[in-house]
């Protein structure tokens, strides 16, 4: 399987397709690469599509260390050297955009021209002036119980996870690989790797990323309130918000038609 190995010795799994300039695709907490099945045939008939497993997800290495959205900004960092890309488009959904945002802060734009974010608010956890974050992840206690859950149930975690994050239902086949492609990922990767990412407050860096970005925003979302993600388009200054009205958290596979040619359309422009 092909594969990069990051500066800290670790396996990274990617898949490529299409030719012309780079779209690498991050995709969320608990999924892999494979989750974007529908996306990447008719985007790569533009473009060179990367996806990438992140470590302990997928067909990557799971170690017992570096969960922290600092070493996935550096994981991806390893991964356009090792492939030589230049003039990439980055594409983040949902824990996939604070890794973009961590790659920004440490290394600038190098190597990178634009960027898409899919559905991903600047804090998930609630504070006195701040309630655009995660339905249920949004303190110390429920982040407690989704390690426990994790821990103690991962196939029923999984199940609900997959429905909470999608509105329009799924064929069982497409649901039964989607499910397999969750079971890859360890419960000590995910809970660490939540420890850390839900805990991080982007909202100081966000207005000073001066590069061309794009925010889709999902309606029917029930894992994070739209207007978050809405904040980060309102505020990144050359940031764009296009709604999906028919959609929750998997933009993706709700609307896929119009993810597609939307991520197409922004490339060429």
């Amino acid at each position: 399987m092909p594969h990069i190995t990051t500066s800290d010795g670790t396996r990274i799994h990617y898949e490529e397709q299409g030719h012309g300039r780079p779209l690498v695709m991050i995709h969320g907490w608990t999924f892999s690469g494979r989750f974007f099945h529908r996306n990447v045939g008719p985007i790569s008939e533009q473009a060179r599509v990367i996806t990438v497993d992140l470590r302990g997800h997928g067909r990557s290495e799971k170690p017992q260390h570096g969960y922290r959205i600092s070493r996935l900004a550096a994981d991806l960092r390893d991964l356009l050297v090792a492939l030589n890309l230049q003039d990439v488009t980055v594409l983040g959904w949902s824990l996939g955009c604070p890794i973009i945002w961590s790659y920004l802060e440490l290394f600038g734009t190098e190597r990178i021209r634009n960027a898409i974010f899919v559905q991903q608010t600047p804090k998930q956890y609630y504070s006195a002036e701040w309630k655009l974050g995660h339905a249920a992840c949004y303190d110390q206690a429920g982040l407690t119980a989704v390690q426990q859950q994790l821990t103690l149930m991962p196939e029923e975690f999984d199940k609900g996870n997959l429905e909470s994050c999608i509105c329009h239902p799924l064929p069982d086949d497409e649901k039964a690989f989607l499910l397999r492609e969750m079971a890859q990922s360890p419960a000590y990767a995910r809970s660490a790797m939540m420890a850390d990412h839900t805990t991080q407050d982007w909202r100081d860096i966000i207005p000073r990323f001066a590069i061309p970005a794009l925010m889709m925003i999902a309606r029917k979302d029930k894992v994070l309130n739209p207007e978050g993600p809405a904040w980060v388009a309102q505020h990144m200054p050359n940031c764009r918000g296009v709604e999906f009205t028919d959609s929750a958290h998997m933009v993706f596979l709700d609307e896929t038609e119009k993810f597609n040619r939307t991520v197409l359309d922004f490339m060429k422009g």
